[in-house]
């Protein structure tokens, strides 16, 4: 066993009793004098000899003197040296032992190699158990985080800190790497045995934060959240019932608004006869989200007597914002999106992040035209105030977007602006039969520019007005939108997060069954004397027909009252049947598709087109394929997978019990509740297992069954 004792991290050696030091220079400062005495003893015998020889007996005298001091008072401050050394030693182990901090010792292998008290306790371990592995103990910490300590200016000491959850105890672990090249363990039994191999120890420090942590938690849990909440359907829904039903209805309303609120302790104040403000704690918004906002559910069943009138309401949401003024700003954010997909949901803005629930139900159509009306003739003074219009659809055109182009065309045309659409002539496939008419006969040579002739003659000036689309990356040429200071968006798909910035007019209709029924009521209300040349109306009917399935998907009063007008303008109901028959190689193709469709856990229709046997775009033959696979008994939605120019395309259809859009939006896409698709990056096989995935998770969170 080693005698050496450390004192303010020096080693002593308790066997070897010489001074050194500073010490050392004290107790011998009487011999040091003795040779100038000597010397002084000398220069007096030169003087005198009597003097001399009295000074010699004194210098005898002081040198048998400081001698027998020296050695009196060396063994006396060793002896005191020592006692000292070895109480401040036990101090030292027993201030270590009894330290505030749960602190230990590990070798460079992250084995344990003593602990004090306090981690024993901590961590239920033993000394007498060192060399048990770190990790076995908080497996958050391994060899991997023993490396990762960062070198820093301090010659041999490394430092990392990470937090862990220990039990229910929150930590920050300091980690601190110690070189022993510094340090002489040659004669050290002990450390030579702790430490044998070892180039390297490793200092563990636990600091407790469990009490921050939770102070935290309960300050982010009483932080409040501000929201807005808007029936949607106020006036549709009172003015089906009579005045004495209207008052019992809004009663019955607001009483389960009241009801829920309460059940979060918040407050809600009424701001207009159809919308409210509120706010609540933020713990309690895992609750709403938890139970998928049953407010929307609970309003929505809310009937009086027999009348199925059915009110509906939308909550916009804004946390984690700097101000109460911020937070109100996303809440008016997330509530227009809300109204923008439609109504009869919630959506929740944190930051950057926007989050969706509900929105389950199919929305009655709004049969009153006041906001079309408004926004055609906000149109009309955009486009009279343009020196040039540019019209663009989205990628991948179909007979929607094409249509509504060219109403847009015509309309901008008999306002004498000068206008044009965008469109690349190699993304025309799905109309390429329509477009040959154009070519055809009489119409504007140069009525279609392409994306690079746009980006060549866009000014600042130029009024950019996108249809059928309302996401910057989906349009025909993204980079017009940063060319020009005046956008407007005329589309009828649910509005997403990923708005298209600097809009000057936004006309959104998730109630409109296709872009080309919100272009053509454009007509009624822009200016007299506007409308549709017959091969036209031909256009924007097809693209009135295709979007809702020969008129069983999403029509509504309004659809076939822009129908009417568009027969009355010349639209010939034989011809756009002709055009979209299909040729025998595809009608094989549609039924190759549906006799290879996979059932999904009993509900879901999942195909795939056969890209090889295809020479046109796929994709609408997909549509055409999940329409039809809706016809099968207890199919509650169809999805049809094809490769497009090295792109996956999923169509995706339902009649009324599962809402597809979102399905599509988790997949990156959107549409509406029945109508909806996105594109992916990967292979047929890897988008068929994403879109499985995503419809497992979505029935074990309980959207549907």
């Amino acid at each position: 066993m080693s005698d050496n004792i450390i004192i303010l991290g020096k080693e002593y050696d308790m066997n070897n009793k010489k001074i050194s030091g500073a010490l050392r220079t004290y107790v011998i400062w009487p011999i040091i004098l003795i040779p100038f005495l000597l010397i002084m003893t000398i220069q007096l015998f030169t003087v005198n000899m009597y003097a001399g020889i009295i000074g010699s007996i004194y210098l005898a005298v002081y040198i048998v003197i400081a001698l027998l001091l020296y050695n009196f008072n060396k063994a006396t401050i060793m002896n005191n040296i020592i006692n000292f050394a070895q109480s401040f030693n036990l101090a030292q182990q027993h201030l270590l032992d009894t330290m505030d901090i749960p602190y230990a010792h590990l070798d460079k292998d992250g084995h344990i190699i003593w602990g004090n008290e306090l981690f024993i306790a901590i961590t239920k371990t033993d000394n007498a158990e060192s060399g048990k592995h770190i990790s076995s103990v908080f497996p958050e910490i391994n060899n991997d985080t023993l490396l990762s300590c960062d070198n820093t200016d301090s010659g041999n000491l490394s430092e990392s800190e990470m937090h862990i959850q220990y039990s229910d105890s929150f930590l920050r672990v300091v980690i601190k790497k110690y070189s022993l090249h510094e340090f002489d363990f040659s004669e050290d039994e002990t450390h030579l045995s702790l430490f044998a191999g070892s180039d390297t120890i490793y200092s563990l420090y636990l600091y407790d934060e469990t009490d921050l942590i939770n102070y935290m938690t309960c300050l982010e849990e009483q932080d409040l959240v501000v929201g807005l909440l808007y029936i949607d359907n106020y006036e549709d829904a009172l003015g089906d019932t009579d005045e004495i039903q209207q008052t019992i209805l809004m009663a019955l309303v607001e009483r389960q608004i009241s009801k829920h609120i309460q059940q979060i302790d918040g407050i809600y104040r009424k701001m207009e006869k159809d919308r409210y403000f509120i706010i609540f704690q933020k713990k309690y918004l895992d609750v709403l989200k938890n139970n998928k906002f049953a407010i929307l559910d609970d309003v929505r069943n809310v009937t009086v007597g027999s009348d199925d009138t059915n009110v509906s309401i939308s909550i916009g949401l804004g946390v984690h914002a700097d101000s109460y003024t911020k937070r109100y700003d996303y809440a008016r954010t997330a509530i227009d999106l809300a109204l923008g997909r439609g109504g009869d949901q919630a959506v929740i803005k944190d930051g950057e992040n926007i989050s969706y629930y509900g929105g389950k139900s199919i929305q009655k159509d709004s049969n009153t035209r006041v906001r079309a009306r408004i926004k055609a003739q906000a149109l009309n003074e955009l486009m009279l105030a343009a020196e040039q219009i540019f019209i663009m659809g989205h990628t991948n055109c179909d007979i929607d977007s094409f249509g509504a182009s060219v109403g847009i065309y015509r309309i901008a045309k008999t306002l004498e602006r000068k206008a044009c659409i965008v469109l690349d002539s190699d993304d025309t496939t799905s109309i390429n039969d329509m477009l040959e008419r154009y070519t055809s006969s009489s119409y504007y040579d140069d009525f279609i520019i392409s994306c690079n002739e746009a980006i060549d003659k866009i000014t600042p000036n130029t009024l950019l007005i996108i249809v059928d689309v309302n996401r910057a990356n989906l349009t025909q040429c993204p980079e017009l939108l940063k060319l020009t200071k005046h956008i407007v968006v005329i589309d009828h798909h649910r509005q997403t997060d990923e708005r298209i910035d600097n809009q000057t007019l936004s006309y959104i209709e998730p109630f409109a069954s296709s872009t080309c029924e919100m272009v053509t009521e454009f007509f009624q209300y822009i200016s007299d004397g506007i409308r549709p040349r017959p091969l036209e109306a031909d256009t924007l009917y097809s693209g009135i027909m295709v979007d809702t399935n020969n008129f069983s998907v999403q029509a509504n009063v309004r659809t076939f009252e822009a129908v009417a007008y568009l027969k009355r303008n010349g639209a010939d109901i034989t011809r756009i049947r002709k055009m979209f028959r299909s040729n025998p190689s595809e009608y094989l193709l549609r039924a190759q598709a549906i006799s290879t469709a996979k059932i999904y856990r009993e509900s879901f229709a999942i195909t795939t087109i056969p890209t090889d046997k295809v020479t046109d775009n796929p994709t609408v033959i997909g549509a055409k394929v999940a329409n039809s696979l809706l016809e099968m008994n207890n199919i509650k939605a169809s999805f049809v997978l094809s490769e497009y120019k090295s792109r996956i395309y999923i169509n995706a259809r339902s009649i009324d019990e599962v809402n597809v859009q979102v399905i599509m939006e988790k997949l990156g896409g959107g549409g509406h509740l029945s109508v909806a698709a996105t594109q992916l990056d990967c292979t047929l096989d890897e988008a068929e297992k994403q879109l499985q995935t995503v419809l497992d998770t979505m029935i074990e969170e309980g959207d549907f069954k």
